[in-house]
Formats: structure tokens, C-alpha cells, sequence
């Protein structure tokens, strides 16, 4: 059995969570998903777009002042 450390911190991260991919511990990757902040909008007669920056949100919606 092998054992898996946090990138971050170097704290033990449990065997089912690096069997899917993860690389950071439980607290580690709280505060990094804390730290992203986007949305998806769907677009008018068209695809979703993903958005990541409040100025490209305000720039799609026409009545916003």
C-alpha cells in the first residue's frame, strides 16, 4: 500500500481520493476551490460560455448599465 501526500502541504491524502486524480488534501483543495470563482451563461440562441471575469459578464448583458 502505498501512501500519497498532499502537494501543498505534504499531509496524507486518503487512497480513494488520489485513485481519482487528486493531489492535494481535503483542507488543501478547500482552499483552492475557494479561490476560483467563475459561472456559466447561456448565450441567447447559442452555446454556454464560461465565465471568469465580472467585466466580460457585464459586457454580455446589453441592458446592464
Amino acid at each position: 500500500m502505498r501512501t500519497h501526500n498532499c502537494v501543498k502541504c505534504g499531509d496524507t491524502v486518503a487512497e480513494a481520493r488520489a485513485a481519482l486524480g487528486y493531489h492535494l488534501c481535503m483542507e488543501c483543495g478547500e482552499q483552492q476551490a475557494r479561490r476560483r470563482k467563475h459561472t456559466v451563461v447561456p448565450m441567447a440562441k447559442s452555446n454556454y460560455i464560461l465565465v471568469t471575469d465580472r467585466q466580460l459578464l457585464r459586457g454580455l448583458n446589453k441592458y446592464a448599465q
